[in-house]
């Protein structure tokens, strides 16, 4: 295994053991709860959203070491991004697992689920804060699951 391999694989293992961003956002905006029936992930994202912009984030739940580890690394990406540019990580980040990646994407840490596209039933996990996230970006109170995602490309 090479040394990227093993440090993005250590950067997953550590969010997961240690995920920021843990817990209830008391004076959130915007709140959505996504469910993968195939594994029992489940996850809450939570947003405090003020002049276009994610002032807060967190997330609650239960999943597997590649979707808690994702939940964790996207708060910590997204806090203080516009909501234009969450949308905007969303996309490369959903290409890096589904599509063709984009050499130029610059996602940062977010770079270590690069992996997972091998693992199709894993891509589930990785994208599931994420599809909650476009669930509480586009209304206040929603909800999501695995299953209803979409394969193929991010949704709207």
């Amino acid at each position: 295994m090479s040394s990227l391999q093993e440090l993005y694989g250590d950067m997953i293992l550590d969010h997961n053991r240690r995920p920021r961003n843990f817990g209830p956002l008391p004076d959130r905006s915007h709140s959505a709860r996504g469910d993968n029936p195939l594994c029992g992930d489940r996850v809450t994202v939570n947003l405090r959203l003020a002049d276009g912009r994610i002032e807060g984030i967190s997330f609650e739940g239960v999943g597997c070491a590649i979707s808690t580890a994702s939940a964790s690394m996207m708060t910590e990406a997204l806090r203080g991004r516009t909501v234009e540019e969450a949308q905007q990580v969303f996309a490369r980040f959903h290409r890096l697992l589904t599509g063709e990646p984009d050499e130029h994407a610059d996602l940062g840490k977010l770079e270590a689920f690069a992996g997972v596209r091998e693992y199709p039933m894993r891509v589930k996990c990785a994208t599931l804060a994420w599809h909650a996230l476009q669930a509480a970006l586009a209304s206040p109170v929603a909800a999501v699951t695995a299953a209803a995602a979409p394969a193929g490309g991010p949704q709207p």
